[in-house]
């Protein structure tokens, strides 16, 4: 069994390839960097580092090895995190957010619990919008979002609620009587868009610029809060991709929601910036992960009748 010290020095002459470096960062001797990994070989019944007068490079034995140890060392730092976080208990503030009236149950429940785990710990609550959401996490006036994925660019999950698609349409819409559609349609009608912030991969999940079979998807106006974008539907102005959750949330006599039969199911969780992964938002995630109520699975019912 590698003692603390000789993983280490191991995974840091791995990092640095320089001896030197590596007792500089330790902060012993290059003597006892050269004992240590001497003593590992030795153990190990091969060498680790292929050495010259200039280079010192890892063996394949050495790369696998290192490969192998950094997730487990990570996983113990984080574990002793965790224990040194519950010793001494949380304080500051969190600040969250949430983006999308369905999402904020969601939000509530997890903060209750973390809340229950961590009462010296102050929890901010704010709604946010398509276009500030982004911003937000990255100037640091929000740790931690509740939103839709993908997130391009942020850490996520875990996934805390699932959700089928279906499809806004104005009220007297052709399609508003079907029972359901096929995302093929969206070919046939403008499709209204999200703002310039929304990044590009959550874009092309929620409003392709090709159906499945590969048509091109023409372009509507487009919208800066949800609100608006549902309004351009109402106008006529194109349709939308919405999660199902829309319809009990923004419910408008001049808007239809029709489901969309083939369309993978919308997730959403929490989200936020990875270089701000401190003890509070560790804590928040584990809090949202255990707060998720399971529904029971739908019913599905035989001869339903789908527009293609």
């Amino acid at each position: 069994m590698l003692e603390r010290y000789e993983v280490e020095t191991f995974l840091t002459l791995a990092d640095e390839l320089h001896f030197g470096r590596t007792a500089e960062r330790l902060r012993v001797t290059t003597g006892r960097v050269s004992h240590v990994i001497k003593r590992l070989e030795r153990r190990i019944g091969a060498p680790l580092f292929a050495r010259t007068s200039r280079v010192v490079r890892l063996t394949p034995i050495g790369q696998q090895l290192a490969d192998d140890l950094r997730p487990l060392v990570a996983g113990i730092d984080e574990a002793v995190a965790r224990a040194v976080d519950a010793g001494r208990g949380l304080t500051g503030t969190l600040r969250v957010a949430f983006l999308g009236e369905w999402t904020a149950p969601v939000l509530l429940r997890a903060v209750a619990l973390f809340t229950e785990r961590h009462p010296d710990c102050e929890v901010e609550v704010r709604e946010v919008q398509l276009f500030n959401s982004r911003p937000s996490l990255l100037d640091g006036s929000v740790d931690v979002l509740i939103a839709a994925y993908p997130f391009d660019g942020m850490a996520t999950g875990p996934v805390l609620l699932t959700e089928g698609r279906a499809l806004a349409v104005p009220a007297g819409h052709p399609l508003a009587a079907a029972e359901s559609v096929s995302l093929e349609v969206l070919a046939d009608h403008p499709v209204v868009q999200y703002p310039a912030a929304t990044s590009l991969g959550f874009k092309r999940d929620r409003t392709p610029e090709h159906t499945p079979s590969g048509r091109p998807v023409p372009r509507g106006p487009a919208g800066n809060t949800f609100s608006e974008m549902l309004s351009l539907v109402a106008l006529g102005r194109g349709v939308l991709p919405v999660g199902e959750h829309t319809r009990r949330y923004y419910p408008r006599p001049d808007v239809a929601y029709v489901p969309i039969h083939d369309a993978p199911p919308i997730q959403r969780g929490p989200v936020w910036l990875e270089t701000n992964t401190t003890a509070r938002v560790r804590e928040f995630v584990r809090a949202a992960g255990d707060s998720v109520v399971r529904p029971p699975a739908p019913i599905r019912t035989a001869g339903a009748s789908h527009l293609p």
